[in-house]
């Protein structure tokens, strides 16, 4: 036999075996969209949303979850922090999905969509093929392209213009931060942090879609949504039920309490500077380089990063990035008088933070209103210790 002709015919059988493979739903199978809610850890703060696909003709209980990634990626903490990390569609066992879910105490809803046999084949096909190796990784994004948005672009891509977006699936519409904040309490290290890294661009009001990267706002439109003539989804039923978790830290591991304490150290600090006519070096470089250490963060969040939350972030305003490099001109026994203008000149920009939140170009936390005041008292006594010569360093 010729070469050819094994090569044909190995072709045919592999064809055969792989058409015999392809699994084709029966008219009792069921497909719905599972919402879980918050979690104790940052991560899982915002929710969880995944697609159920269920056929107990063929013995299917699977979970199709685009809410995964790998920790052995490699170079896997430089690509998480410059948002080049690529996310992975998983497919998990029912089962084993719900028994996370249960140890975590975090409650579950399910909602089945309400699909044609052909409806619910197409998009269970849409699933497989999206899970093989060489289509499952996709490009992260938090607020675009989640593991809840990815419900609504499948779901898109397979039903096309048969599936209408209610636009008016919410009685009021929120910015960005705030749909952070319903997750994430402003006075904890999480939403702190949060409101450090992200810049002004979350401070736009969201359009209802852009609502949908919180899985709860993704249960709400499957409830509103139409497919052609018909309800989208049937309401949410309880798969487990659980009451909310609390992510507040106690109010003494707070960020507010800790920067109320660093508040009183900087005025005592500096009023017995200011008393015995002295200047503690060591504390104006640590401010400066802290300070200045934050700023660079945020620079390079804001433009040598893929992140699109971390744009226009005017906290730089505060923690100036040439504050890294004044650290070591402050900490000299008599650093030059040039020192008095540069503090007068960081006065003005906490002067213009102020204005920008006041005409709500950023909103910035409130837990940095007790950073601010011991900044501003530190830089006042700059400006006055470096024009007054008897200033003992």
């Amino acid at each position: 036999m010729q070469l050819k002709n094994i090569v044909f015919i190995l072709f045919l059988t592999l064809t055969a075996v792989g058409q015999a493979q392809k699994i084709e739903l029966s008219p009792l199978s069921e497909i719905s969209v599972l919402t879980a809610g918050s979690g104790s850890e940052l991560y899982s703060s915002f929710g969880h949303s995944a697609i159920r696909v269920q056929d107990p003709t063929l013995g299917i209980d699977e979970v199709y979850n685009y809410g995964t990634f790998d920790f052995t990626t490699p170079n896997f903490y430089t690509k998480f922090t410059r948002g080049k990390l690529n996310y992975t569609l998983a497919r998990q066992r029912f089962p084993y999905f719900l028994l996370g879910y249960e140890q975590e105490k975090r409650w579950i809803k399910d909602q089945e969509l309400n699909l044609t046999l052909p409806e619910r084949k197409a998009l269970f096909q849409f699933l497989e093929t999206n899970y093989l190796p060489e289509n499952r990784d996709y490009k992260y994004d938090f607020f675009y392209n989640n593991c809840a948005t990815k419900i609504w672009d499948v779901l898109k891509e397979v039903y096309g213009d048969k599936l209408l977006l209610d636009e008016n699936f919410l009685a009021e519409l929120y910015t960005h931060r705030q749909l952070i904040h319903q997750k994430v309490p402003t006075n904890s290290w999480s939403g702190f942090g949060i409101d450090l890294a992200l810049g002004s661009v979350i401070d736009e009001i969201a359009t209802p879609k852009e609502h949908m990267f919180l899985p709860e706002y993704i249960m709400k439109q499957m409830d509103k949504a139409q497919l052609g003539t018909k309800a989208l989804a049937a309401e949410p039923e309880d798969i487990l039920s659980f009451g909310p978790v609390d992510n507040r830290p106690p109010f003494l591991l707070s960020p507010a309490f800790l920067m109320s304490v660093f508040l009183i150290l900087i005025l005592v600090l500096t009023f017995f500077d200011l008393r015995y006519n002295t200047r503690r070096r060591w504390l104006d470089f640590i401010l400066f380089f802290v300070t200045g250490i934050a700023g660079v963060v945020m620079v390079f969040l804001w433009f040598f990063t893929d992140h699109t939350a971390t744009a226009g972030n005017f906290n730089i305003l505060w923690a100036f990035p040439l504050n890294l490099i004044v650290a070591f001109i402050a900490a000299q026994k008599r650093g030059p008088n040039w020192i008095a203008k540069y503090a007068l000149f960081l006065l003005a920009l906490l002067a213009i933070i102020l204005v920008l939140w006041l005409f709500d170009v950023q909103v910035f936390s409130p837990v940095l209103i007790l950073v601010w005041l011991a900044l501003g008292t530190r830089y006042f006594f700059l400006f006055w210790s470096f024009q007054t010569p008897k200033i003992v360093s």
